[in-house]
Formats: C-alpha cells, structure tokens, sequence
C-alpha cells in the first residue's frame, strides 16, 4: 500500500474522487427516480419544466454542501480519535 502522505503531497488523493458502489437497490431506487420525473414532466408545461430541473439543481447544491460538511466533520472526528490515541500511547510508556 502506497504511503497516504505521499498521495496528499503529490495531490493524487483527492476525498471528492470516491468510488460510487453502484448495487442493485441503488440501481433499482435511480431507476424509479428516473421513472416518476418522466411521469411529471409529461404532465407539465415547458415553463414548469425547466422550473423543476432548476429545484432539481438546488437540491443537487445542497445536497453536495451536505454531504462536504460530512465529509469535513469525518476528518475531523479521525484526527480527533488519531491525537487521543498517540496522546494515550505516550502516557503508557
């Protein structure tokens, strides 16, 4: 396994950059995303149309906002728990 500190240093890690695990049920779940924005899209006029693909973007934004907040509130929690165990290890010895 190649040192993590060497892939933030040369700026080959990257958190955004994940494998999405696409299984079935997600799959399946997309599926019927797709399938009831079609239904109300057809029931609508153009100008509702495009007005429901702007609120699909904002959710899009938040949603992306969410999940960097999660993201940031992880690394944090890791170092956190990385420091309690060097500062307990240190205490021991």
């Amino acid at each position: 396994m190649e040192n993590i500190l060497h892939d933030v240093y040369y700026g080959r890690l990257h958190g955004y950059e994940r494998q999405h695990h696409r299984t079935n049920e997600i799959k399946a779940v997309n599926e019927k995303i797709r399938s009831e924005r079609e239904y109300f899209e057809d029931k609508m006029t153009d100008d509702d149309v495009q007005r429901f693909r702007t609120l699909e973007e904002l959710y899009t934004q938040a949603s992306g906002s969410d999940e960097m907040d999660s993201f940031l509130y992880g690394f944090r929690m890791g170092v956190k728990l990385m420091c309690a165990v060097f500062a307990e290890g240190k205490t021991k010895h």
